[in-house]
């Protein structure tokens, strides 16, 4: 790197201000008083010193041991920058911490041991083994990387892992296992061409015979050329790939290769060289910053090779941070004793398994694409899809419990919960609504949209995880097309309204319930043509379960069939808009969002009932807010009398809701000023149910909230409908189109239950 580069410069400052270093240590349990002293440290501290001497395995109980790895190096082979000795390997190995953390939820400490004498770097690393749960050595220089690894997996009963080696090879061992279906050819069947034998190169030809490639089939190369039994100077770790060949040289190995993996430097790979490969071959240029071969050269000149690189900017990039945070997850929630052969082919396969699925739209936000899909430019997951967290550390968990190397056996089911609540508390929403949809699979949910791209993945979606049976409604050969061209699976129902032979029967039903508000009996059959109201209209007559509609159109034109069809529920007042606002963790109801311009306090009194009803069915606590400009008859103006007569029927009718106002925001989120300055206040506790004087405060507040933080929504939801039914946001993404899929069904699951999910 160019000293007097920008980016020099911005990452000397990135790495020194605010603070100098990436990681640092946080108190895990509360010490404000005293008597948090005296638990986190003496005396309370001897109960889990005795307990541990009397059960060596309550360390893992009684301290941060179940989820904590050191990063170890002795800075002989940095980043590509040779040997820098340890002290300048702290920043690199201190950054693999962020990454664990990141991704993997994993605390670490970085040590940096100074000696380049294998064998006191084995002793050093045995001696801390009480300290942690993993060991994950990095910047090794072969071939002592080789000999660290197998002393330490051999003298530790934790997991010991050289990410340099392993990391890279099950990385691209998922994309080559992608790569051979796609270009129709078998493991043992190709002649494989791997440059550097470092290590790197040697644990990727390693793995490819686990994966079925035949030994007599790779040809490894070195600074020297091809690894060959005639040579004599070879170290015990080359000399197992030596083969009995006359090729020499990459060009003599190269011709006929199917795969070729370079770990090695820029430029090795020439245009005759590619030209010289079999037909579909599959290359992997993975030296970095510059691969072997630059990306447009191999597909100009191989326009029939999938190619693979480990850089970001180009498709297929083969990232090891796609490997060690989810392995090490895996291994350290069994408390395994080592991370085996069996569970690194887990996690390549499980990697290779999750590049086929449908991509989410928060990934394709994340990377600026419009579309991506399994093919020769899609054959690993991307690194920040947080979709790989929930597959590799399961599949490396099973595979450590299956060979016996676990000293913990999980449920799996209930480990991937666990796992998606390390995701943050919006998966955990998510999951809750899926959960209870996946309670009743045979349920109808109707898209009007159904000529739609997103409309068809996210019905796709529901069918491949037995969500519910999607209806799409459109032209039926269109919606065919697109699914054609979306390569999607069958199990999704077409409907094309104005063909369909429930049409007459629909438009008399129709007008038998709206005659006497405007609609004939010829407006009713004109009307029922458009989705829109088909679609509701199949939920009201019960031949679906729930109705979503709403991505093309404005928000109030997609409101108005729902409300003229399917109606409100007998019981209630309002139907009311509300959003689930998550934030650090907590989830807030904000009401009415969508709905009611100017609520009267009856329908302030309505609104609050259900959202609380709604929070409750979540399994929340609702704690209720009546939001204004006043709090507590600190302003006399009729906005304020309204909410103030809300409060005295809600107080009066429901009287076990924690439910209090007039009060400023601020007031409502701060259950110190409430205890401090308003003790009569029936709100105890921080509100979670904020209920807004008027549609334009709501609906500017969670806007503001959206963009300005890191806030996630869920809706709108749409309360008090005599059926369950949502009206989607303009160009909601497939994942939101899911969402609210699932809230629509959980409704109808609920409903079946004797009351709708906000009774």
């Amino acid at each position: 790197m160019d000293p007097q580069s920008p980016l020099y410069r911005e990452a000397l400052k990135y790495h020194r201000e605010p603070v100098p270093g990436k990681l640092g240590v946080v108190p895990l349990k509360s010490t404000r008083t005293q008597w948090d002293l005296s638990l986190a440290y003496s005396p309370g501290v001897a109960a889990p010193v005795l307990e541990i001497d009397r059960d060596p395995d309550l360390a893992y109980e009684y301290t941060n041991k179940a989820n904590l790895v050191a990063v170890v190096s002795n800075g002989s082979a940095i980043l590509g920058l040779g040997n820098r000795g340890a002290l300048a390997s702290k920043p690199v190995m201190e950054g693999k911490g962020v990454l664990f953390k990141r991704f993997g939820d994993i605390d670490v400490y970085d040590l940096e041991v100074n000696t380049d004498d294998p064998d006191v770097f084995i002793q050093v690393v045995k001696a801390l083994e009480p300290t942690f749960g993993g060991i994950n050595l990095e910047d090794i220089r072969a071939p002592e990387c080789f000999y660290i690894e197998e002393k330490l997996i051999e003298l530790m009963d934790i997991p010991v892992f050289h990410d340099d080696q392993h990391g890279t090879a099950i990385i691209a061992g998922a994309g080559l296992i992608n790569a051979l279906e796609l270009q129709n050819k078998r493991a043992e069947d190709v002649k494989v061409v791997i440059v550097g034998a470092g290590a790197a190169g040697i644990a990727i030809a390693r793995f490819l015979l686990l994966l079925g490639v035949k030994k007599e089939h790779i040809f490894l190369l070195d600074s020297k050329g091809v690894i060959h039994t005639g040579r004599t100077d070879l170290n015990p770790y080359k000399a197992q790939f030596a083969l009995d060949t006359d090729a020499r040289t990459l060009e003599d190995a190269i011709a006929g290769a199917d795969v070729f993996i370079g770990v090695a430097v820029a430029n090795l790979l020439t245009e005759e060289m590619l030209r010289s490969m079999a037909d579909r071959p599959i290359i992997f240029a993975l030296a970095n910053p510059d691969p072997e071969v630059p990306y447009d050269v191999a597909r100009a000149v191989r326009p029939d090779a999938i190619v693979a690189t480990g850089r970001s900017d180009y498709p297929n990039q083969v990232n090891n941070v796609l490997g060690f945070p989810y392995i090490f997850r895996g291994a350290l929630d069994v408390r395994a004793r080592k991370i085996n052969d069996e569970m690194k082919l887990a996690a390549a396969k499980a990697l290779a398994a999750l590049a086929r699925e449908d991509v989410p739209d928060s990934v394709l936000r994340a990377y600026n694409l419009d579309y991506l899909a399994f093919g020769p430019e899609y054959i690993l997951p991307k690194p920040l899809d947080p979709r790989v967290l929930l597959w590799e550390a399961p599949a490396v968990a099973r595979a450590a419990m299956g060979t016996g190397v676990a000293r913990r056996a999980l449920d799996l089911d209930h480990y991937r919960e666990e796992l998606e609540n390390r995701l943050g508390k919006v998966w955990e929403v998510r999951r809750f609504f899926i959960q209870t949809a996946h309670r009743a699979p045979s349920h109808r949910v109707v898209f009007a949209e159904g000529e739609e791209v997103s409309i068809l993945r996210a019905a796709h979606a529901l069918v491949h995880q037995n969500i519910a049976r999607p209806i799409v409604l459109g032209r039926r050969e269109v919606i065919r097309e697109r699914l054609t061209e979306l390569g999607l699976e069958e199990g999704i129902e077409i409907v094309e309204p104005e063909k369909d032979p429930r049409l007459e029967s629909y438009a008399h039903r129709l007008f038998e319930r709206r005659s006497r508000k405007g609609i004939t009996l010829e407006e009713a059959r004109r009307i029922l043509r458009l989705p829109n109201y088909f679609g509701a209209m199949m939920v009201a007559e019960g031949d679906a379960d729930a109705f979503l509609t709403g991505i093309t159109y404005h928000y109030p034109d997609a409101v108005r069939p729902i409300l003229r069809v399917i109606g409100k529920a007998p019981d209630v007042r309002r139907v009311v808009g509300v959003y689930l606002v998550i934030h650090d963790g907590e989830v807030f109801f904000f009401a009415d969002t969508t709905m009611t311009i100017h609520p009267t306090s009856e329908d302030l009194v309505d609104i609050a009932v259900q959202t609380a009803a709604f929070a409750r069915s979540m399994g929340v606590t609702p704690r209720v807010a009546l939001l204004s400009f006043s709090n507590f008859g600190s302003v006399d103006a009729e906005e304020t009398r309204r909410i103030q007569e809300a409060v005295r029927i809600l107080h009066e009718r429901y009287p076990d809701l924690e439910v209090d106002g007039e009060v400023q925001a601020d007031v409502a989120l701060s259950t110190g000023r409430l205890q401090k300055v308003y003790p009569f206040s029936r709100l105890k506790h921080r509100a979670n149910v904020l209920v807004f004087p008027c549609l334009a405060a709501a609906n500017i507040g969670y806007k503001l909230l959206a963009h300005l933080s890191n806030a996630d929504l869920i809706g709108p939801v749409l309360l008090g409908t005599a059926r369950p039914a949502h009206a989607l946001q303009r160009g909601d993404s497939v994942d939101q189109i899911i969402t609210m899929a699932t809230v629509a069904l959980s409704q109808a699951v609920f409903e079946e239950k004797g009351g709708g999910l906000a009774a």
